[in-house]
Order: structure tokens, then C-alpha cells, then sequence
């Protein structure tokens, strides 16, 4: 599965390897087997307390740095000009890299004021410890404003993407600015195999339920997806997809499966979602 998709000049794969939830050599271990399989994109975050273990998969993987695209984003806390970059030096540090592909701001945080966070996040670009910048979470006008303080262009939007939720003012958002829209949580934490819909789809073909959504995902224009697993068998299966054509029925029905109220995430500190 070599497909990628560009943004604002970010050659980005199209289907990545998520690690949320994955800890120590579980981490290490995802990352190594994901990279030997096939992906070329890892996405990671500082909240997530595994970069260093990531860092350790990315080595043992044997592959050359510049043959993987790494994600990685900074927590809340980081967001003061000073604090951002101290805690990306020490993200660096962690994944044992001289620079990350993609920078992005986790979840907006309305009590620091997006101009300073965002003349931050210039700065390491500037400085070629970050290739590419963007955020997480964002809402269309709050990209907007990220956007309006930004010498750079920013590349992703990354958001809870999955058959239930209804993300098109987003995504629409997204192309027209030229952005890509990262799929977090794609396969909706596993509902996806209990669907009916998804799993007679996956039967016509001869295919898992993750494996129909993971092209449903890829199939839409901008779009990339980053599946998590800590099974080996399920990290490669994830990526076995670049075989499977979905009629423009298949397509449909899955889409009406879509909705305004399927978001799963949703903290305390979440901005008030486009509808």
C-alpha cells in the first residue's frame, strides 16, 4: 500500500501506523513490525509517552530516516512560545531524530493566544527541526485563525475520522485550504466489526471489516488513516488493502452510515465541534 496523498508540500503516505495506547516494547515492538511490513508513516505524540519507545522501533527497523515520515504532536501544556520548543527538543531526543516530517499542536488551547504558539511552531520549521506543521483537533475556523498567524502553510488537520462521524465540513475545509485530513481512530475503536453493513461488505470481498474501512478511508481524496494495533497479525492485515476495489455501492452504503452525533473522543478540554 504505496498510495500518498499531497499537502501544501508534504508528500504524505496514505495509511500510517498509529500508536496511541501502545506502551514500552509493545510500542517498539508495533512500530518495528508496521515498518517491516510496509508502512512508511509512524505517528506519535508527547501525550502519549512512547516516543522514546518509537524512536527504538524506527532504529530497529534498519530503514533510513529519510525513508519514513514521522508524526508527532505537542501537548497542551507546550504551547507558550519557549515552552514548545524546549519540550520539541526534548520530543527529538526521545525518537532519536534531528527533525520530525510533521509537527502538530494536539488540541487547541484557547487560553494561549494561537499567534504565539503558532510564530513557535514557524520557528522550528525555520529551523529544520520540523519539515511540516500543522494541528489536531482543530475546528474549520479555528484553522482558520491558526492559519491567518502562520508564515508557513500548514499541511494536516488531524481528527477523529471513522464510518460513524460525519466529518465533511472539515475535510472540505481541509482541500480547499490544500491541507490533507488525518483519520485517527478509523476503525471507531473496533465498532466497526459488529456492523452489519461493513461486515456483509467485508464478506462480498473476502476481506476483515477494518480492511473495507481502511479503503473506504484511503479511497476519499485528502484523506490519510493511521490504524493502531498491538497485533502483529493485525498490523499487517491493516496494510494488506491496496487489492481491494469498493463498487460505488459498497461506497454509498457505508457513507450513509455517517453522523453528526458518532464522535467517540470527546474530553473536557475538546472545542465546540463543527456540525
Amino acid at each position: 500500500m504505496t498510495e500518498r496523498t499531497q499537502a501544501n508540500g508534504a508528500d504524505i503516505p496514505k495509511l500510517g501506523f498509529g500508536t496511541w495506547k501502545l506502551e514500552g516494547e509493545d510500542a517498539t515492538r508495533g512500530v518495528t513490525t508496521a515498518l517491516k511490513t510496509g508502512y512508511r508513516h509512524i505517528d506519535t505524540a508527547q501525550a502519549y509517552d512512547n516516543e522514546a519507545e518509537v524512536g527504538d522501533g524506527l532504529k530497529q527497523s534498519g530503514l533510513k530516516r529519510d525513508e519514513i515520515f514521522l508524526t508527532t504532536k505537542v501537548w497542551r501544556d507546550n504551547f507558550r512560545d519557549g515552552d514548545l520548543q524546549k519540550s520539541v527538543a526534548e520530543s527529538l531526543d526521545k525518537l532519536k531524530t534531528d527533525y520530525v516530517d510533521l509537527l502538530l499542536l494536539h488540541w487547541p488551547v484557547p487560553e494561549v493566544p494561537i499567534q504565539e504558539t503558532m510564530k513557535a511552531l514557524n520557528e522550528l520549521k525555520d529551523e529544520g527541526r520540523v519539515k511540516h506543521i500543522g494541528v489536531s483537533n482543530f475546528t474549520v475556523d479555528l484553522v482558520d485563525e491558526a492559519r491567518a498567524h502562520s508564515n508557513a502553510p500548514l499541511a494536516v488537520n488531524q481528527v477523529e475520522y471513522h464510518p460513524y462521524l460525519d466529518q465533511n465540513a472539515v475535510l472540505s475545509a481541509c482541500r480547499a485550504a490544500g491541507m490533507a485530513m488525518t483519520a485517527y481512530s478509523p476503525i471507531a475503536q473496533g465498532k466497526v466489526f459488529d456492523d452489519e453493513v461493513i461486515t456483509d461488505i467485508a464478506k462480498k470481498h473476502d476481506v476483515s471489516p477494518a480492511q473495507v474501512v481502511l479503503r473506504w478511508l484511503v479511497d476519499q481524496e485528502s484523506v490519510v488513516a493511521i490504524p493502531r494495533s498491538s497485533s502483529d497479525d493485525h498490523i499487517k492485515s491493516n496494510f494488506e488493502i491496496a487489492g481491494i476495489t469498493l463498487s460505488e455501492e459498497d461506497t454509498g452504503r457505508i457513507n450513509a452510515l455517517r453522523s453528526s452525533e458518532g464522535r467517540l473522543i470527546d474530553p473536557d478540554w475538546a472545542p465546540d465541534w463543527d456540525k
